[in-house]
């Protein structure tokens, strides 16, 4: 599994506890594996995966990298034994994450998965498809990011499940509590921005 999970990896990952990070990593950056660091320890997974998006349905084709670009970036950034980048969406045909979350838990019954995502997309999660059913299917961790996390915990999405939210006393056993089952962490921040990144880039030495 040297270059990350496939479509037909689950006897592998059978009793492991996944971490799942979705995305463009346009480019993948110091920011994405800081958070990965923080989701190991705190939440006691055995990986975590980088879902390097086809294409994210709520982003603009133009100025994205290609997926091997991208994918290939993403491998060199993880740089951890326990950090998977991956494409399986692209395998198993998903574009949205409620979809690629039911494939998921298809192909690797056994294997149990939390979705982190950081504070932003907990503000604009209700924008995405079928956003309820990402709730419904696994424990979600929410991440702080600087800027958004005062906007996100008042969000529709936090308040719809608000009775639902895990203590911090309660975060190592999130991936096998019954969902809906969420927690925000309060971590360190990290400034990196993809869109920095690129400007930076584009700009040139």
């Amino acid at each position: 599994m040297a270059k990350g999970p496939g479509l037909y990896s689950g006897p592998h990952c059978a009793g492991l506890t996944v971490g799942l990070l979705g995305g463009s990593f346009n480019p993948a950056h110091a920011g994405h594996r800081h958070i990965s660091l923080f989701a190991l320890k705190a939440l006691g997974l055995d990986r975590v995966w980088w879902l390097v998006s086809p294409q994210n349905p709520l982003k603009p084709a133009a100025g994205m990298a290609a997926l091997p670009e991208r994918l290939a970036e993403a491998r060199r950034v993880a740089a951890h034994p326990r950090i998977e980048a991956t494409s399986i969406e692209t395998a198993l045909g998903t574009r949205y994450t409620a979809d690629t979350l039911a494939e998921l838990t298809r192909h690797f019954p056994k294997t149990r998965f939390v979705w982190l995502m950081g504070a932003d997309n907990l503000r604009q999660i209700p924008l995405w498809r079928h956003w309820t059913r990402i709730f419904e299917s696994v424990p979600v961790a929410v991440f702080a990011r600087p800027t958004y996390s005062l906007s996100a915990l008042s969000g529709q999405a936090a308040q719809r499940y608000i009775r639902r939210r895990v203590s911090k006393h309660g975060v190592k056993g999130l991936a096998r509590r019954k969902r809906p089952a969420w927690v925000f962490f309060r971590n360190p921040l990290h400034t990196a921005s993809a869109t920095a990144i690129r400007q930076a880039r584009a700009a040139g030495p």
